[in-house]
């Protein structure tokens, strides 16, 4: 009895109203998406057609679950066909897949009529990811930088002294020669005592004997490396 029950239980759209509304809730859900993920996106390949995607992403998704409905047949014929395609796109950032699997639910809570679910999904899912993004929730405690120094080979002053006025950890990555004018390249990961003295340090350093170039990148993937 239990079995006829839900095998008679049918929450899919049967009308071209339900349909469209189904589909326009979607298109709404995926638009937001959309703009959430531009709004927050810190990642080094920023592309349109991700943006684009994700909009009709949901839409699909929506539309496979109110064609599958309560089909045990067509959802495995569904799953064959699909199986045809081979999609070979890279996901470089994680938070890509994030949005994926996102704009995914949300299409299929349009697709069985679930509004409510889909755009408060949305609407919370949104606004967590904005708060994480604003508050920079999963940075390190401390802000790392690299910090690299162009001087001539035949110096031999200690910057150790000097660098870790400034410093609260300091450690020496790669020393090398480069060029064709005797310069040494040397490379240290740094903590800084306070991150509004960037400018200072570089200053300071540049005025050192034989230093011919300083230059302090951000060592995270969330920034663009600055050259002081």
């Amino acid at each position: 009895m239990l079995t006829d029950h839900y095998q008679n239980l049918s929450v899919f759209p049967t009308t071209s109203v339900d349909v469209l509304a189904n589909l326009l809730v979607a298109l709404v859900c995926g638009i937001a998406l959309s703009l959430i993920y531009r709004a927050t996106y810190r990642g080094p390949s920023y592309s349109v057609t991700f943006v684009n995607s994700l909009v009709l992403l949901t839409i699909i998704a929506s539309i496979v679950i109110m064609v599958i409905g309560n089909n045990i047949a067509r959802a495995f014929g569904l799953v064959g066909a699909m199986s045809i395609i081979r999609f070979r796109t890279a996901i470089r950032d994680t938070m890509d897949l994030v949005f994926i699997f996102l704009s995914l639910a949300i299409g299929m809570a349009c697709g069985v009529g679930f509004s409510v679910v889909a755009l408060v999904g949305t609407l919370l899912a949104g606004l967590v990811v904005i708060a994480l993004t604003v508050t920079h929730f999963g940075a390190p405690r401390r802000r790392h930088f690299l910090l690299q120094i162009l001087r001539n080979s035949g110096e031999q002053t200690d910057l150790t002294q000097s660098i870790n006025r400034y410093c609260k950890t300091l450690k020496l990555v790669s020393m090398k020669n480069v060029g064709l004018n005797d310069l040494t390249e040397s490379n240290y990961h740094i903590t800084l005592r306070d991150t509004r003295k960037t400018d200072e340090i570089v200053k300071q350093l540049k005025q050192l004997q034989g230093v011919m170039q300083v230059n302090v990148y951000f060592d995270e993937d969330d920034y663009n490396p600055p050259t002081m």
